[in-house]
């Protein structure tokens, strides 16, 4: 970690979180400041992937996964809540498409192998996929169905952007950066009071850049098939998949969002890679800045 001496030289520190490069960025003229928000900031950012990643076992993610295994109920904490929550403002608006229950699809959709599962096992995994077999009852969780999962991966990251930036501003950051991998969370424009020059890169040629967004104190994300795919026979195999057919998504390469929060950002633009040829027209009557392609 390089701590600045100026309030025009920014303090970074690059590490890894969430299966993704990250770095944060600050400008203050305290090196000690620096050095305590991004530290308060990593470790919030931590705290969240070991409370929330799928791939850790024991952790809190995997006791309510076990529960939804057996279609029982489990008690959760107020912030495990929260994200139900907005989860399920996420699957109204989609009309169903945003469904954190269609994790249960990687049962059968590996994207390390260069295979597509059978008409068979996909019918099988669908029956156990729908929000609408969820309900939630104070702070305890019902899973109605057997054989349900969890998956909080459209969430978390950018979730977790949004605690890191907050926490920050709280240690009187008033300009910086938050990059988990992609997902951004700016804390006011640059000490010269001008945005953020986000390069947005372009999905088949990824040395190239499609276009710029501007940051002053908004989230953005990015969603596309251009990072996790499989192609067989010449055809790309996204890993977005539709909770209602079961198959990845087809339409859209990539999408874009900027939104006052991260975490509004990630699942908007999800959504509208779920909506495929939809999608667009979509966004653009949520009224949010986005770029995107076809």
């Amino acid at each position: 970690m390089c701590a600045s001496k100026t309030q025009h030289s920014p303090s970074h520190f690059d590490f890894k979180a969430m299966g993704s490069p990250c770095t944060i960025t600050v400008y203050t003229g305290d090196a000690l400041i620096a050095i305590n928000a991004i530290q308060k900031a990593t470790a919030e950012i931590s705290r969240l992937e070991n409370k929330f990643s799928r791939y850790i076992k024991n952790n809190v993610l995997d006791h309510v996964n076990q529960a939804a295994q057996k279609g029982t109920y489990v008690d959760v904490d107020d912030e495990f809540i929260s994200l139900l929550n907005y989860a399920d403002t996420c699957y109204q608006q989609s009309n169903g498409l945003f469904d954190i229950t269609a994790g249960a699809l990687r049962q059968v959709w590996d994207f390390s192998q260069n295979n597509l599962p059978s008409d068979a096992d996909i019918r099988d995994v669908l029956q156990h996929i729908g929000w609408q077999h969820v309900k939630i009852d104070n702070n305890r969780v019902h899973f109605l169905t057997p054989n349900m999962e969890l998956d909080f991966g459209g969430i978390v990251k950018e979730y977790a952007a949004d605690s890191a930036a907050n926490i920050c501003a709280s240690h009187d950051i008033q300009h910086g950066l938050i990059n988990l991998g992609g997902d951004i969370k700016a804390i006011g424009p640059h000490p010269n009071g001008k945005p953020w020059q986000i390069n947005i890169r372009d999905a088949r040629n990824p040395d190239q850049h499609k276009g710029v967004i501007e940051l002053y104190n908004e989230g953005l994300a990015t969603s596309g098939d251009y990072e996790r795919f499989i192609e067989i026979d010449g055809q790309r195999y996204s890993h977005i998949l539709s909770p209602k057919t079961g198959w990845p998504v087809k339409g859209l390469t990539s999408v874009t969002v900027k939104a006052p929060q991260c975490v509004i950002a990630g699942s908007a633009c999800t959504i509208a890679m779920l909506m495929e040829h939809d999608g667009i027209d979509w966004l653009n009557a949520l009224g949010v800045e986005c770029l995107w392609q076809d």
